[in-house]
């Protein structure tokens, strides 16, 4: 029989060091413990603090670090095919405007998946999910995108819903129909919109398919004012928005985004200051992206020092696609972030759990190692926080738990 004092729990992790991300930074707790019950966590702290927990199972970490489990809040994982072709034209000096102009790009994605049958699309989605969990991830963001028609896009969102049926992962869905515009739209892109705007996203509404709502405003993409009508149009269904912004221009949609009380703006090569001012205040989260930028060989910095003094919170993510970020590994991402972004180890870890769960609406469910949050961790093989950041090609996980198992 439990006590007041003796509480009961399903699971103790002892003897471990913890990285919470609670607060402002890591939150290191030395010599700690996390006690779950029905999948939640009901005590992550210092032992010397914790009641005298009843454990059904007491697991020894040996000094090991645990950290929340990891997020990554912007993939584009369902898909077909690959890309292979368009990255040799890259290096031959071809630019990412060129190579979509002449078909290729998004639209080249788009016929692969078209074609690809949803059993194939979760098939082929999987293989990129496992390289992901294999490295701690607990929560993915799924993108559609690569449809571009109604029944195209249902398909990929179902099939990114499978995966979460398929594998113990936390999946959130984001609709992406304002992602391109289709070969049969060529010339005609507000009525592409109007079909996003006035079919699409009340369809997949009505479904519950989607956790969000997406777009890609720039010169190869859409329009402010485009993005804007599909703002709206979400925001009628009660959906969340989230945008592609100032990847390879400014169209000021960071801006538009924040207006709208957008999750996270993402990109944010070409940010301007009134872009992160609108940002702050909104609390938009900067969902930053350095495999695409390391990909596309891109020159232009976000603007991190404005970020960061403004308060703006800084998310980081794999972009994982077959264009722009073939990249499966938020590890490297985390790297990445540091050598290329110059972010702190902080920042880092920080980007890949707390504020990815924010840029997900998911602050309240997971990203941080607390009472009431989903017993989501990361068990890990280091000295240190530091080396997660530090290391590449190198995967020190001794332990992926999800909802307490």
């Amino acid at each position: 029989m439990t006590t007041p004092n003796h509480p009961r729990c399903d699971r103790l992790w002892r003897n471990a060091r913890l990285a919470t991300c609670v607060g402002e930074g890591l939150g290191l707790v030395e010599d700690g413990i996390v006690a779950a019950c029905d999948g939640r966590i009901t005590y992550a702290g210092p032992a010397s603090g914790a009641p005298a927990f009843e454990a059904d199972e007491s697991i020894d970490c040996e000094g090991r670090w645990i950290t929340p489990g990891l997020i990554d809040c912007h993939t584009h994982l369902v898909h077909a095919g690959d890309r292979a072709r368009e990255f040799e034209m890259r290096l031959d000096g071809a630019t990412y405007e060129e190579i979509a102009r002449a078909g290729g790009g998004i639209r080249s994605t788009m016929a692969a998946t078209r074609a690809a049958s949803e059993a194939e699309l979760v098939g082929s989605a999987l293989r990129r999910l496992d390289a992901l969990i294999a490295e701690g991830a607990t929560t993915v963001e799924v993108k559609s995108g690569y449809g571009l028609t109604l029944d195209d896009e249902l398909k990929m969102l179902r099939a990114a819903r499978a995966l979460g049926e398929t594998r113990r992962v936390r999946v959130r869905t984001t609709f992406l129909g304002a992602h391109a515009l289709p070969p049969e739209w060529a010339g005609d892109p507000d009525g592409y919109v109007d079909l996003v705007c006035d079919t699409m996203i009340p369809a997949v509404a009505g479904a519950g398919l989607a956790d969000a709502v997406d777009a890609f405003c720039e010169g190869i993409g859409f329009t402010a004012a485009q993005t804007e009508r599909v703002f709206a149009a979400a925001t009628a269904q009660g959906l969340p928005v989230k945008l592609h912004a100032e990847q390879l221009s400014n169209l000021h949609g960071a801006a538009l985004a924040a207006r709208y009380g957008a999750l996270s703006a993402d990109h944010l090569e070409y940010l301007d200051s009134d872009g992160v001012a609108a940002m702050a205040v909104s609390g938009t989260v900067a969902t930053l992206l350095p495999g695409a930028y390391y990909f596309v060989r891109e020159t232009m910095l976000p603007p991190i020092a404005a970020l960061r003094e403004a308060g703006v919170p800084i998310a980081l993510a794999t972009d994982c696609n077959p264009g722009t970020s073939p990249l499966t590994s938020l590890l490297l991402v985390m790297n990445m972030g540091a050598t290329l972004f110059r972010l702190t180890v902080t920042e880092c870890v920080r980007g890949v759990t707390v504020n990815a769960a924010r840029a997900l609406g998911l602050q309240d469910e997971v990203g941080t190692l607390e009472a009431g949050k989903a017993c989501d961790l990361a068990i890990w093989d280091v000295g240190h926080p530091s080396e997660l950041v530090y290391r590449m090609g190198f995967n020190p996980l001794h332990a992926r738990i999800w909802s307490g198992l």
